[in-house]
């Protein structure tokens, strides 16, 4: 075997070998099953040592090009033509059952906006769409030390599965701090969760099948909107209003589709920032009862409260196993960590612990334990104080600037807490124009489109998270996103 090979080259010389034969194979040259030449005989024949054939042969047999049979020699692979999908055939080259998939799933307009946000090329994009707090809050040097601390303790136990349920004294510390808030439960009837996500899936995959109603505000979660289409449920729609879900025509809903569920985000509600009002909660229970619907509460920011009273979680009204209660540390601490958690009674609760062990087994023991180290209830109400301090101060920057830079037309509701701003745009303003003009300005926000069912519903509304920005660049966000309005009408500000 003829080999050219330059021995002034920088490329070593088993790898000249190497790539003479491999682009010999590749190209058909040399044919499958071809017997090379031994490694001392072709070493002779090119003047080098016979370790540096070997090598090029191992380079070879690593990627499957070439086999050793011991005692006979070393031979080409046989080679296998790759199948390909006939021209004609919609997006190929995936195969046919990728491509049911496809088609079955359906779009994703959250996933399709993010995607429009995460291209932009602006080299300082102020997001207003993100969905959590400022990070900067946490005390990621704290948490270290602690995460340090909890390795030194327990060692390997905080690296194995450990209980489904959740770590026990993670579950006490909860149930301390939903005691502190008026909910009172037993550390047995909570789960741990990677976060509330998989929450609101575990509940949702129990009691739901295809073809089942689900009745939901309009808007939303985006996400519980998605998962609900995954599952290929009915969505029945109910409208909000500055009191939360207007429970006045529930009542018809129900007789009409006979739902299998009713979610509900009863505190600062995403998107809009609502509060569903004291004798709006005792309805909807009293209706669930009367029709024998489960509710599933969304409570996954009821502890950011800036002003106005409390009101208690429709669990702590429930006289019993109607409520699944959903919540989570995601938001008020860092998304990262993954660990939220559900209260439920009764034998729902065993059969959602089934589908968390199908889903993951348990939820990461380190993050659990580390975390039962931080939030002592002392240490997690100080964080929250902190934070609502923070955050109630770039929720009013946020208003003042909608009232200076934005046109008058826009309308706005001032949440009592949570992390945005709902607003509705101007007469003529909708989004799939505006968006690409704010990107280009440099600002970024939640197109509506993303939380109602019908997304036609949402075009001229906007979700604005004041949470995760600094007071200084809300002011700067909003100017920007005032001139891509400009840009498609001029107006006057407030």
């Amino acid at each position: 075997m003829r080999i050219p090979i330059d021995r002034d080259s920088e490329i070593p010389l088993y790898q000249q070998i190497e790539t003479y034969i491999r682009q010999g194979i590749l190209s058909g040259s040399i044919a499958s099953g071809t017997r090379l030449p031994a490694s001392r005989v072709l070493a002779n024949d090119l003047g080098v040592n016979r370790i540096t054939v070997e090598n090029a042969y191992a380079e070879l047999e690593a990627d499957n090009l070439v086999h050793s049979k011991v005692g006979s020699g070393t031979y080409v692979m046989p080679s296998y033509p790759t199948p390909s999908l006939p021209k004609d055939v919609p997006g190929a080259p995936w195969p046919l059952w990728q491509q049911d998939l496809e088609a079955s799933r359906g779009s994703r307009l959250s996933d399709e906006l993010e995607t429009q946000i995460t291209s932009s090329r602006h080299p300082d994009l102020i997001r207003f769409d993100s969905g959590v707090g400022d990070s900067i809050l946490f005390p990621v040097e704290e948490f270290r030390k602690i995460l340090q601390a909890v390795l030194r303790r327990d060692g390997l136990l905080a690296l194995e599965y450990g209980d489904p349920l959740g770590y026990a004294p993670l579950r006490s510390t909860i149930a301390h701090v939903l005691a502190s808030q008026g909910l009172q439960t037993n550390p047995e009837n909570i789960l741990i969760t990677a976060g509330s996500q998989q929450a609101i899936t575990l509940a949702a995959q129990l009691l739901l099948k295809p073809g089942d109603a689900v009745i939901v505000e309009s808007p939303t979660y985006a996400r519980v909107l998605e998962l609900l289409q995954t599952l290929q449920c009915r969505v029945v729609s109910i409208p909000v209003d500055d009191q939360g879900m207007q429970i006045d025509g529930l009542e018809i809903l129900l007789q009409q589709h006979h739902p299998r569920l009713i979610y509900t985000i009863p505190n600062f509600q995403n998107p809009t920032g609502s509060c569903l009002s004291l004798n709006r909660r005792r309805h909807l229970l009293s209706l669930a009862d009367r029709y024998n619907v489960p509710i599933l509460e969304d409570d996954y920011v009821g502890d950011l409260r800036y002003e106005g009273h409390a009101l208690p979680a429709l669990k702590a009204l429930d006289p019993g196993g109607r409520v699944i209660y959903v919540s989570t540390f995601s938001k008020m601490l860092m998304p990262g960590l993954r660990v939220g958690f559900l209260v439920a009674d009764g034998p729902v609760q065993a059969s959602l612990l089934h589908f968390k062990r199908m889903s993951d087994l348990a939820t990461s023991n380190l993050a659990q334990r580390a975390l039962e180290s931080f939030v002592t209830v002392g240490r997690y109400q100080a964080h929250l104080h902190r934070a609502c301090q923070l955050y109630r101060k770039r929720r009013d920057t946020m208003l003042r600037a909608i009232r200076g830079s934005l046109p008058a037309g826009v309308q706005v509701c001032p949440p009592q807490g949570g992390l945005f701003i709902w607003m509705r745009l101007p007469e003529g303003l909708e989004n799939d124009q505006l968006l690409p003009l704010a990107l280009a300005e440099g600002v970024s926000y939640a197109a509506g489109e993303c939380f109602f069912n019908n997304r036609k519903g949402g075009a001229g509304f906007m979700r604005l998270n004041f949470a995760a920005q600094s007071p200084e660049r809300i002011e700067t966000g909003i100017r920007r996103l005032g001139k891509a309005m400009r840009r498609l009408r001029p107006f006057t500000a407030k």
